[in-house]
């Protein structure tokens, strides 16, 4: 398997340590796309991969797997032309299936293609339970409770407070950058109109916390994740980031756990 990757960031670093170096997945990083010269020269003298800065030229290696590491407005512009190839795609900023025909058009062509879209579950879990009760369409509500740090969302303030309370449909407008969960979470289950959303700040906390509470004709569910943050970038998940990687070490493999 290679596999490219959109983006030079701590994320692109984190994977081509993982896979290239430490042969935590099978399959090898080949090419990295980037707008930073600096960046990209920096991962290719260290890891002896291909650095592109033109994206056709991108499209164009020999890689047959691409993980998008980039803004949400970055990979906007870059996941469809991955889809019209006939490459994988994992996508990491969900958030970018805030328009939701993009999603449909993605599936569509990736079913053309005979390729597959992986959406990571990211800093979240219990995507499999949620799928689980909704295959009968059992599946009665679902909330989303976020608390995050002052410092994450840059604001100063010394009490908690609720920022949001409603649907996934429109904290999508109202907090761009703090939707790939809500997003994962109402594609796995019962929709962004459905999902509910609440998002706190919360100065007393050291790790951003996530619960999800789901019901239905299955029962209950609830789960707390409390992440700790990457350590060259505190404003994104370590598990987020392992993610991508259990993504790319299953990709393939006969045995699969789970839906």
């Amino acid at each position: 398997m290679n596999i490219g990757i959109i983006g030079t960031g701590n994320i692109a670093s984190y994977l081509l340590e993982q896979v290239n170096e430490n042969r935590m997945a099978e399959g090898r990083i080949t090419a990295v796309f980037g707008r930073n010269v600096e960046a990209g020269t920096r991962l290719k003298k260290r890891f002896g991969i291909d650095f592109h800065t033109d994206f056709q030229e991108f499209l164009s290696a020999s890689v047959d797997t691409v993980v998008e590491a980039v803004t949400m407005e970055a990979a906007s512009l870059f996941v469809k032309q991955v889809a019209e190839q006939q490459k994988d795609l994992i996508v990491s900023s969900i958030g970018v299936f805030k328009d939701l025909a993009l999603l449909e058009q993605l599936t569509s062509l990736a079913e053309a293609n005979g390729t597959t879209i992986y959406l990571p579950s990211g800093a979240i879990g219990g995507l499999d339970v949620l799928q689980s009760a909704n295959a009968l369409g059992g599946l009665e509500s679902v909330q989303l409770t976020t608390r995050k740090s002052p410092q994450s969302l840059g604001m100063e303030t010394g009490q908690e407070q609720v920022l949001f309370d409603g649907t996934a449909f429109d904290a999508v407008g109202k907090f761009p950058k703090n939707i790939n969960i809500a997003l994962v979470l109402s594609i796995a289950g019962i929709g962004v109109h459905k999902t509910t959303v609440r998002i706190i700040v919360d100065p007393a906390i050291e790790r951003n916390t996530h619960t999800v509470e789901a019901q239905g004709d299955f029962g209950k569910m609830q789960l707390k994740v409390e992440n700790e943050p990457m350590a060259a970038n505190p404003k994104t998940s370590l598990l987020a980031a392992m993610s991508i990687l259990s993504v790319l070490q299953h990709k393939g493999r006969a045995l699969r756990i789970g839906s």
